[in-house]
């Protein structure tokens, strides 16, 4: 009992799922990038609708979901990190300031890491939520051989952009992965040694939804 009484359910239900899933869907979208239009972009999709999801319940969910319960100010970021150097380092029920921010980098960096994956997609293949959604032209017979012989002229300089295109949102994808795979490492650095300084389970929490009250 009396253990019970230094808990306090703090992760609803709702952000476990989340977190978990993040993971699962991640991972296996990174692991499978050579796949293509696989397991790559089923995975890629899913992580990218738990994050939209994840901004929502960051305005209407429960009390340490929320951004304003996280999200702090430079200031109290510095006071935080240099209260780790001390015997007694302030604790937090829900993200202490510099996790809370991590979070913040995490959800835009999968964020960033979707949506140029789908432009991607759309540069590459012409689908996806971010394809260019073709209006048929209207036009009178009078122009059309006009249009024909303007369209043979462009094709050559439009295949060049159209190239150049794919391998500017190939290497922005690429390159927003790599960002997100660093902050993830870096979150779990914080969570590895605020765990320990604090002598608290944070893996453990975000599987039960439980923390320590003190």
């Amino acid at each position: 009992m009396e253990n019970q009484s230094k808990t306090v359910r703090v992760w609803d239900p709702l952000v476990r799922i989340f977190h978990w899933s993040l993971v699962v869907s991640f991972a296996v979208a990174y692991l499978s990038s050579e796949d293509g239009e696989g397991l790559h972009e089923i995975s890629g999709y899913i992580a990218f609708g738990l994050i939209l999801f994840r901004i929502l319940w960051g305005f209407i969910g429960s009390q340490y979901a929320r951004f304003s319960d996280f999200i702090y100010s430079p200031q109290a970021v510095m006071e935080y990190l240099r209260s780790l150097l001390t015997t007694h380092p302030k604790h937090y029920l829900g993200h202490n300031p510099a996790g809370g921010w991590m979070v913040v980098l995490l959800l835009l960096g999968v964020l960033a890491t979707g949506f140029t994956g789908m432009k991607l997609l759309a540069v590459e293949e012409g689908r996806g939520p971010l394809a260019q959604i073709e209006v048929p032209a209207l036009i009178s017979p009078a122009y059309a051989d006009r249009d024909e012989d303007e369209d043979e002229e462009h094709e050559g300089r439009g295949q060049g952009e159209n190239e150049g295109g794919e391998e500017f949102w190939e290497e922005a994808h690429e390159v927003a992965a790599n960002l997100t795979l660093l902050l993830i490492f870096l979150h779990v650095v914080g969570v590895v040694v605020s765990s320990r300084l604090h002598r608290e389970n944070l893996v453990r929490a975000m599987v039960t939804g439980d923390k320590r009250s003190v």
